[in-house]
């Protein structure tokens, strides 16, 4: 599979990627067999960038990945983890050097390695990215060897701006799919002039973008997109990207129809984000080695013609730029 280098961290990393959110909680359940079985099927398939984060399943994610760490050494695997969920209540004053030194200290027990690859703010406050304090303590973790190197994971365009102006941060992560088209303006083009790294999450808009679903769908009472459909827990942009479920299941359908001959709608998705030009890895999440494999597939799709990017396009203008553009 190609292979991108992460921006500031120097590593190259496979252009899909696996998140793991999946595998620790919030999608329904998933066994550790089942856990494993999805980590073996994404290195099978090329897969190099793992990425996590210590309040998936309260550190189970990471757990997972450390175990497969230990057992398969030679995967070569860059694993991306997050920090600052944790914190109770989540506000800017818990961004602290001390929170940060047993955070990382967590997760590098979880994952059984001295100094993690990546670290990334997961989602902080607004103000968090305007602290000259928080990334002078992130530089620091860095100085210790704790950290290889940061990044932040954003919710909004603004704050992914904000990130790709510090100087040491590595690398970006932001929701980035067909349904939510904006940080094609201005994110994407800044973090190529910075020399910074975009990792696309929710590629799949949570499912949608897989056409699997309808309007009668009911998914498990632990899984997101039950609880979080209007925001209930975090950010509402997390669950569907933003779209309301019904008109996202009729924007799906049409969607579909767009995907090539061979491919899956999943597949022109992830094949849509990846030849985005300025995106280091897109990280789909799977449940089944099935998915995993699929996922995978869709790097060595020839890239999409003009015709269809801009049907896409035009299909964001006419169903989805009213419910998201402006939010996020």
């Amino acid at each position: 599979m190609e292979q991108r280098v992460c921006g500031r961290t120097g590593r190259k990393v496979s252009v899909v990627g696996l998140g793991t959110w999946q595998l620790g909680a919030g999608w329904g359940d998933v066994t550790d067999a089942d856990a494993r079985a999805v980590l073996d099927a994404a290195v099978e398939a090329g897969v190099t960038f793992f990425d996590t984060a210590d309040v998936y399943g309260d550190g189970r994610s990471e757990q997972l990945i450390g175990r497969f760490l230990r057992d398969r050494p030679d995967a070569g695997i860059f694993v991306a983890t997050k920090m600052g969920r944790r914190a109770e209540p989540h506000v800017e004053e818990q961004y602290t050097l001390d929170n940060f030194r047993a955070w990382t200290d967590r997760s590098r027990a979880n994952l059984g390695v001295d100094v993690l690859d990546l670290v990334q703010l997961h989602c902080p406050p607004s103000p968090v990215h305007s602290s000259d304090a928080v990334f002078d303590a992130l530089d620091t973790l860095v100085a210790e060897e704790r950290i290889a190197a940061y990044g932040v994971s954003v919710e909004t365009c603004d704050e992914a701006l904000a990130a790709i102006a510090r100087p040491g941060t590595a690398s970006v992560q932001i929701i980035l799919n067909p349904f939510r088209l904006k940080p094609l303006e201005k994110v994407i083009p800044a973090a190529r002039e910075a020399g910074v790294g975009i990792i696309a999450r929710v590629p799949l808009a949570s499912g949608l973008l897989s056409g699997k679903y309808t309007r009668d769908t009911v998914f498990a009472s632990d899984d997101h997109r039950s609880f979080n459909r209007h925001g209930e827990q975090f950010d509402q942009g997390e669950t569907f990207s933003g779209v309301n479920f019904e008109e996202g299941v009729e924007a799906a359908v049409e969607f579909g129809e767009l995907a090539p001959q061979g491919a899956t709608a999943a597949q022109t998705a992830l094949r849509w984000i990846v030849q985005q030009p300025g995106i280091t890895s897109v990280i789909p999440g799977a449940r089944s080695p099935e998915q995993t494999r699929a996922n995978a597939a869709a790097a060595a799709l020839p890239p999409l013609p003009q015709t269809t990017l801009d049907a896409i396009g035009e299909l964001y203008d006419r169903r989805i730029r009213a419910q998201v553009h402006h939010r996020w």
